[in-house]
């Protein structure tokens, strides 16, 4: 079996995270924390919809990892993105890491919205 490398091109991947923080290209971010392939910063949470919405037209889905576990979304953020034509897709961000790093490494238009893990 033939093993390829993944390219990123300038996309910034997920390399890494632990107890309260992610880590993306050369940044350590701590706490929540929202990633696109172009930039990475802090957060503010769940209470947080306008960030994610300034995505509109630039994102087609965002990941939306809600710590250690999966839950639900507060039902007003969900609706907000949808009604912005985001998707949303809930998950453990961990799980939300690895998908993300999957799908820019396909070329898709997404982003992460990233509660911190424990």
């Amino acid at each position: 079996m033939r093993l390829t490398e993944v390219s990123y091109g300038s996309a910034l991947p997920i390399e890494g995270y632990g107890p309260g923080f992610f880590r993306v290209g050369p940044h350590v971010l701590r706490g929540a924390c929202l990633i696109t392939p172009w930039d990475a910063g802090p957060w503010a949470g769940l209470e947080d919809t306008a960030t994610p919405l300034a995505l509109a037209g630039r994102i087609d889905v965002l990941l939306l990892g809600m710590g250690a576990q999966i839950a639900h979304p507060p039902r007003a953020f969900r609706e907000a993105l949808e009604a912005a034509d985001i998707g949303v897709e809930v998950m453990a961000s961990p799980a939300a890491c690895r998908t993300y790093n999957v799908l820019l490494g396909e070329g898709r238009r997404i982003a992460a919205a990233l509660l911190p893990v424990g």
